[in-house]
C-alpha cells in the first residue's frame, strides 16, 4: 500500500480529471488518489469511475449527496485516509492549478516537517493568468491573517498542502468550523498553535483553463470573520 494519498475534491470538473491523473502519475506513479465528489451534475463521478479501471487499487471515489463546500469535502477525505493508515496526506485542486511536479519535493519535505505548503508568495508572486483583483485579494488575505494571528506563513490560504498522519490525528476534524478560504487558514493556524512544524516551498500557481471557479462572496466574508474567530477562540 502507498504511504501517500492525494485528496481531490470535485464539483463539475469533468474536463480536468484525465489531465490531472496523467500529470500526477507522471511525477509520483506509486501514490494513491481519492476523489471526493459532491454529486457533480456534469458527470465528473462517472468520468472518475471510467478512469479508475485503468489504475486498479490506486484511484478511489467517495460521492457525497450534495455540495457542502471545500472544507467539508476535505474533512471527509482526511477521515477516510486516517482509517486506512496513510502516512502522508495531500490536498490538491482538480483544476490543474497546483503543479504536480512539486509533489516529490513536498513528499520529501514531509519527512522533516509536519505540514508542507505549496506557496504562491514565497519568492515574489508566482501566479499565472490570474486577474490582478484575485492576486490582490489573495495577497491581502494572507497579510491580514498574519497581522491578526501571527501565523508565520506567507500564503495562508494556500490549498496545495501536505500533512503527516500525526498532524491530522492531533485535530478533532469534526470541530473544523469553516469551508472556504477560512478552512485553509484554520487548518494551518490550529496545527501551528499545537507546535507542529510548517514549511513553505515555492510553487507556480496557474489559473484554470477548463471549468468555473467556485470563488464567491460568502467565501471571502467567511475568511474575514473567521480569522478573528480563530484568534480569540483557538487554544492549543
Amino acid at each position: 500500500m502507498s504511504k501517500s494519498l492525494i485528496i481531490v475534491p470535485t464539483y463539475n470538473e469533468i474536463e480536468n480529471i484525465e489531465l490531472l491523473l496523467n500529470t500526477v502519475f507522471q511525477y509520483v506513479p506509486d501514490t494513491h488518489l481519492l476523489f471526493v465528489d459532491d454529486s457533480s451534475p456534469d458527470g465528473t463521478a462517472n468520468e472518475i469511475r471510467r478512469i479508475m479501471e485503468q489504475y486498479p487499487g490506486q484511484i478511489f471515489l467517495e460521492e457525497r449527496a450534495k455540495k457542502e463546500g471545500l472544507g467539508k469535502a476535505y474533512i471527509h477525505g482526511f477521515q477516510w485516509a486516517l482509517k486506512r493508515e496513510y502516512v502522508y496526506v495531500f490536498e490538491m485542486d482538480a483544476d490543474l492549478s497546483h503543479p504536480a511536479k512539486k509533489l516529490p519535493e513536498m513528499m520529501h519535505e514531509l519527512q522533516q516537517n509536519d505540514v508542507v505548503i505549496g506557496s504562491r508568495y514565497l519568492d515574489g508572486v508566482l501566479v499565472k493568468n490570474w486577474p490582478l483583483s484575485r492576486i490582490l485579494l489573495s495577497r491581502g488575505a494572507s497579510t491580514y491573517v498574519k497581522l491578526i494571528t501571527g501565523l508565520p506563513v506567507r500564503d495562508t490560504t494556500a490549498g496545495y498542502v501536505g500533512y503527516t498522519r500525526e498532524a491530522l490525528n492531533s485535530l478533532d476534524l469534526n470541530k473544523i468550523s469553516f469551508v472556504g478560504y477560512a478552512f485553509q487558514i484554520e487548518m494551518k493556524y490550529k496545527l501551528w498553535k499545537k507546535g507542529f512544524r510548517l514549511k513553505e516551498i515555492p510553487i507556480v500557481f496557474t489559473n484554470r483553463e477548463f471549468g468555473k471557479s467556485k470563488m464567491n462572496g460568502s467565501i471571502i466574508w467567511e475568511a474575514i470573520y473567521g480569522v478573528i474567530y480563530l484568534k480569540f477562540k483557538v487554544r492549543k
